[in-house]
């Protein structure tokens, strides 16, 4: 199951804050992308989620954003252009490095392709750059609103349709695609490149990938989306574009080491600076985001501090009955734990005599349910039990700890 994409912002080009969402893979982060839309889309397109999901099965994290003026994020956009796409991008690549790490692969959909081919020699750490149905030429764009060029250009701007929406296309955003060329920009590409495209796509023929593809240096690859639309609006496209990128891109990733930016004795938190309360917890080679419930002002985008604390009991009760059911030679075929916390009245709380309370005369109550799979008999079965008592993180809740608080300069 896909871990639910983490809401996230940051600054964009013209100062306006850009929507953007985070998909991980459930185990550590192998690399990251950056992902960039086609023309008047969105991060939430059916391509870009389906594209976002199936690379963190590969341990690939995907970031995703609207781009100014477009879906969740803020900004008037009709006062943007290709060249304040192109900063988006930047800024969502340096939003990146600051608060996880560097993108290591760029992929880019439609004018999205063009874009991200435009900006990759600005993102140094990217070492491979992926296109779907992405035009050769950004002046292709005005294709889209060819009858209405007359009127930009005399009035200086112009409302017109696009995908049933209405949008201003002002005469500044049609010269600022004059100064932009893609295949120069791809010829100077010094990264791997793989260009998918549709044979009978009706938006932007099959012509621009012949054309992208000569102007390249090897590394490159064409790959063929055969009947698929130029939005992939059916998710098995979508899904084959990404599995195929995932393959392609992993031969160019740095290796099977996930990223890690930072390196610490212990565990290390930081916030993020998204939010009240959500932060970054690095702990060796593995990433989490810890964070709080929407009702108490957090973005529910990852398990809760007491969550964590629950886990470790449970998790910890788990790997200490495998251990012991293994060394005795218990036919112990699974085991499931379930641990429950709330903060109840010491005196209503039949197993909690002699233990601290807080001033509010309360107390730490961990329910831990177990469920034990396996052919032994009920004395066996009370035995387990009994050794899950002695689970370590068992015992450090049990006891009291001493917690040694000092400050540290870096």
């Amino acid at each position: 199951m896909p871990v639910k994409p983490i809401k996230l912002t940051f600054e964009g080009a013209h100062g306006a804050e850009l929507a953007a969402r985070l998909d991980l893979p459930v185990g550590p982060v192998r690399a990251y992308a950056l992902f960039a839309h086609c023309f008047t889309c969105s991060k939430d397109l059916t391509a870009a989620r389906k594209i976002a999901q199936s690379l963190t099965l590969q341990g690939i994290g995907v970031l995703r954003f609207d781009f100014t003026g477009l879906g969740g994020s803020g900004g008037d956009f009709s006062s943007t252009n290709f060249t304040s796409n192109l900063e988006d991008l930047r800024r969502a690549a340096d939003f990146m490095r600051h608060e996880f790490a560097p993108p290591r692969l760029l992929i880019g959909h439609s004018l999205g392709g063009a874009a991200v081919l435009a900006v990759a020699d600005s993102v140094p750490e990217a070492t491979a750059v992926a296109t779907i149905a992405a035009p050769a030429d950004v002046e292709h764009v005005t294709h889209n609103f060819d009858g209405y060029l007359d009127d930009i250009e005399r009035d200086g701007q112009a409302e017109v349709s696009l995908g049933g929406r209405p949008f201003v296309i002002k005469r500044q955003f049609v010269e600022d695609l004059r100064h932009h060329s893609v295949e120069a920009a791809v010829g100077k590409l010094h990264k791997a490149l793989l260009v998918l495209h549709a044979p009978m796509d009706q938006t932007v023929g099959i012509e621009n990938a012949g054309r992208i593809y000569d102007a390249a240096k090897h590394p490159k690859s064409y790959v063929s989306l055969d009947s698929a639309d130029h939005l992939l609006r059916n998710p098995d496209d979508a899904e084959y574009a990404a599995n195929v990128i995932a393959a392609w891109a992993k031969r160019y990733l740095p290796d099977d080491t996930p990223e890690q930016p930072e390196v610490s004795e212990g565990v290390v938190v930081r916030e993020t600076g998204l939010g009240k309360f959500q932060s970054m917890v690095i702990a060796g080679q593995h990433r989490m985001i810890a964070d709080e419930p929407e009702n108490v002002g957090g973005f529910d985008s990852g398990p809760s501090p007491y969550d964590f604390l629950s886990a470790a009991l449970g998790s910890c009760t788990v790997m200490t009955l495998r251990l012991y059911a293994d060394q005795k030679q218990i036919p112990l075929d699974s085991v499931r734990v379930e641990v429950r916390h709330e903060k109840v009245h010491a005196e209503d709380c039949a197993e909690c005599a002699e233990k601290p309370m807080s001033k509010s005369g309360k107390i730490d109550r961990f329910e831990r349910l177990i469920t034990l799979h396996g052919d032994f008999t009920d004395d066996v079965r009370i035995r387990l039990l009994e050794i899950a008592d002695k689970c370590p993180v068992h015992r450090t809740l049990e006891a009291s700890s001493v917690i040694v608080t000092q400050e540290y300069s870096a």
